[in-house]
């Protein structure tokens, strides 16, 4: 039920157009650098509530060819004492041919502009010798109803996902994917999304990879497997058990990692900028680091929905 002039009031609380926030990046115009992270609105359901809250752009997925439920619940968990969240969701989602459906009648009648990325996995039961087949399939089925696209290749919620951040079946999945992409009139740019916990030389790697293959960038970062130095008792991480860690506790690494990309790469790729964004302070962190772009998540559901405007507010000029 849509409550009469609700729409309206929602932008007029939560937006903030000014055309100083305008940036373009791989060649798309984005209103602000200020994202939803993929995760959230998994199955493209929510665009018309999430676009009056003031994103620049909204990111759908994972998605995956066909539908799975995810791990058992409970899969996600509150850390209050750290600000952040623990989840395995495991890509749970209705299967790309839902998606793209929905976001194709989405665009038809919705009459605010609004960038949309589609990140993209693979199902469960693929192995990943046959994984790329499952990132084609998403590819070629969301190309003309999203406007970038994210190879989500870190998640830990998948059994093995994160070896094909590896650098051999890495590079052999992006060139597949640039073959099918580059071709085309328009290509979609295509970034890929890395984990926290990647070292230095695996960094290097990814470098070289997306320079080779030609992606327009990287979202970093991911969530991680790391419990370092967490406020919340050990007892109580045993019981919650595997996952990814997302929110204040990785905002300094993911912040480290996007600094060593910018420095290593002399901006020859772009930079989206996510993990553990829960101010307008740390937002100036990520895009002082070199992101060009930033995404929340967990920062949002800690200090409500009024956090774009507050952090848009403080970039403004």
């Amino acid at each position: 039920m849509k409550i009469p002039g609700g729409e309206w009031m929602l932008r007029k609380i939560f937006c903030l157009n000014n055309s100083s926030l305008e940036k373009e990046v791989f060649g798309i115009r984005f209103p602000n650098p200020v994202g939803l992270a993929a995760g959230f609105d998994k199955d493209a359901r929510h665009l018309d509530a999430l676009s009056t809250l003031g994103f620049g752009f909204i990111e759908v997925g994972t998605v995956t060819p066909m539908p799975q439920p995810g791990n058992e619940k409970p899969r996600s968990f509150r850390l209050p004492k750290d600000e952040a969240l623990i989840n395995r969701m495991g890509f749970n989602n209705q299967g790309v041919d839902v998606v793209a459906h929905r976001l194709a009648h989405w665009r038809k009648v919705n009459s605010h502009p609004l960038i949309v990325g589609g990140n993209i996995g693979k199902n469960k039961s693929t192995p990943n010798e046959k994984a790329a087949d499952d990132y084609v399939i998403c590819f070629q089925k969301l190309f003309d109803v999203v406007d970038y696209f994210v190879v989500n290749v870190s998640s830990p919620n998948t059994p093995g996902l994160r070896e094909l951040q590896e650098k051999e079946p890495l590079k052999e999945l992006l060139h597949r994917l640039q073959s099918l992409n580059l071709p085309h009139e328009n290509p979609k740019p295509i970034l890929l999304k890395i984990a926290p916990d990647l070292t230095n030389s695996q960094l290097d790697d990814i470098i070289e990879i997306i320079l080779e293959t030609k992606l327009a960038g990287v979202v970093a970062t991911n969530t991680s497997i790391s419990r370092n130095n967490l406020k919340t008792s050990q007892q109580e991480i045993d019981r919650i058990g595997a996952g990814g860690l997302s929110g204040k506790p990785i905002a300094q690494r993911s912040t480290e990692i996007i600094r060593y990309l910018k420095s290593k790469s002399q901006n020859q790729f772009a930079i989206i900028g996510s993990g553990g964004i829960h101010s307008p302070n740390d937002a100036k962190e990520k895009l002082e680091a070199g992101a060009d772009l930033i995404q929340v998540y967990t920062g949002m559901i800690y200090e409500g929905p009024g956090l774009m405007k507050r952090i848009l507010k403080s970039m403004a000029h």
